[in-house]
């Protein structure tokens, strides 16, 4: 009888949460409660985001290049293991066909991207959604997650999770969107 009076109380306790998040919107996914989600096939949304320095950047102003969107934060381990190979992915085809977009989805971001670069360094654009209207518009919620978008503005692949970005494999298929 106590387990069933403790099995009450705590489907009462869930019942009210899940009431509660969806009176405020939290479990509301479209795009006017604040979480839209966007798929392969789909036109990327669009953006503007600045860097720390103000340099905005606009992903329509990309149309003719492959464009990698990644979501990332300072905080997340796996994001920081996928830097190095996204720096030498940038390096070595950045500037040309392919340009990548690093979202930091963090508040505090342009006060953190100093110090962790100096303890992480790359060489592709910062930029930053401290309101996260970007990351809702595009439903981000796990990082890094990466959204390649071909040259007509269609995404193409989204990729949630750290890889590497030197894989032959994946070398392979961004050189052929690029020569598309």
């Amino acid at each position: 009888m106590r387990y069933l009076g403790i099995a009450l109380v705590f489907a009462a306790l869930i019942a009210s949460g899940v009431i509660g998040m969806y009176l405020s919107g939290g479990l509301d996914s479209s795009p006017a409660g604040g979480v839209a989600s966007v798929a392969v096939g789909q036109p990327a949304p669009d953006f503007e985001l600045a860097d720390i320095n103000g340099n905005k950047y606009a992903l329509s102003s990309l149309r003719g290049k492959v464009v990698l969107v990644n979501f990332w934060a300072t905080w997340c381990p796996p994001c920081r293991t996928e830097i190095p190979s996204m720096d030498e992915l940038y390096k070595n085809l950045g500037k040309g066909n392919l340009e990548l977009l690093a979202i930091n989805v963090e508040k505090d971001g342009p006060d953190l991207i100093e110090q962790f670069s100096l303890a992480n360094p790359h060489s592709f654009p910062v930029i930053f959604d401290t309101e996260a209207t970007v990351q809702r518009s595009y439903g981000v919620f796990k990082f890094p997650e990466t959204f390649i978008v071909n040259k007509q503005g269609v995404i193409v692949e989204r990729v949630i999770g750290a890889i590497d970005w030197t894989d032959p494999g994946v070398l392979a298929y961004l050189n052929n969107l690029m020569q598309e």
